[in-house]
């Protein structure tokens, strides 16, 4: 079997930037939204973006046109019949997950691999929702999906070696960069940057630094792109928070116990750039 049609759930940022990837790359894709008014909305976007590319002269017209030729929008979950892979990116709650995996597996080709973009929750109990546990893996795109290079490759204890081999070659005809870790919270990435993020606001809570002095110290002296809390803030929060729980849910490690400012923020709706006040206020920015 080779990829060729792939099916994504969700149209949020994550979901409409993996559809990009996938679609500028040669990939058919067919993505699927909750209400046709947000399909419309995601085809839109991926229009506006593909249109800055064109003008910064990374992409022809041509190939804008050709890109959006291969992208379906639909409401219909029934859409995805015919794909060869589908990867689901919608809510970080696993009860909605597995639901969602129990239909998908209904309404898929027997071949079909399912893939989740979660970056926390256990692949293996989705995997479980479903007759095909060989067929079901993660597949951990970051955002900006379009631009981040990485791409984590999720084995839970049920894929067969035919389901990673298969998605990293997708992986690869994207022109991402895969790495495979083993099915457990945070896989990599998140793992070792949300403790760090989490410290970074301890340090702030016991006035070790300010806020501005914190992020120029890890740009300056790690050579990072952005300090921990402009990161924080571009994340969200809530998002964060949410990570936190997961991996001290999993590990009980008391580094991963988030921070209680930090909980205190998401209580008070201080989300970051979402919500236009986080650690830093973006509304006259």
């Amino acid at each position: 079997m080779s990829i060729a049609r792939v099916g994504i759930v969700g149209s949020g940022i994550m979901g409409s930037g993996i559809a990009e990837a996938a679609a500028v790359n040669g990939f058919e894709v067919v993505l699927r939204s909750r209400s046709q008014a947000t399909a419309d909305a995601t085809i839109a976007a991926l229009e506006k973006s593909l249109a800055r590319q064109v003008d910064k002269g990374k992409r022809t017209a041509e190939e804008r046109d050709a890109a959006l030729a291969r992208v379906t929008a639909t409401s219909d979950l029934g859409a995805l019949k015919e794909v060869d892979l589908v990867i689901e990116s919608v809510i970080e709650d696993l009860a909605v997950k597995k639901e969602l995996f129990n239909e998908l597996d209904r309404i898929t080709g027997d071949d079909a691999i399912l893939a989740t973009n979660t970056s926390t929750l256990p692949v293996v109990e989705l995997a479980m929702q479903t007759g095909r546990p060989d067929k079901v893996c993660g597949v951990h795109f970051f955002n900006p999906a379009p631009v981040m290079s990485l791409v984590e490759l999720v084995r839970p204890i049920t894929a067969s070696d035919a389901t990673m081999h298969e998605v990293r070659v997708f992986a690869e005809a994207c022109g991402k960069t895969p790495v495979e870790v083993k099915d457990q919270a945070g896989f990599v990435v998140n793992a070792l940057l949300f403790p760090y993020l989490n410290n970074a606001i301890r340090l702030y809570e016991q006035g070790v630094a300010s806020l501005e002095d914190i992020d120029t110290a890890m740009t300056g002296g790690c050579g990072f792109p952005m300090g921990p809390f402009a990161l924080l803030d571009l994340v969200g929060l809530d998002t964060s928070l949410a990570i936190l729980d997961a991996l001290y849910a999993e590990h009980r490690d008391p580094n991963y116990a988030a921070v209680p400012l930090l909980r205190r923020m998401v209580a008070a709706e201080l989300l970051g750039r979402k919500s236009g006040q986080g650690f830093y206020d973006y509304h006259h920015k």
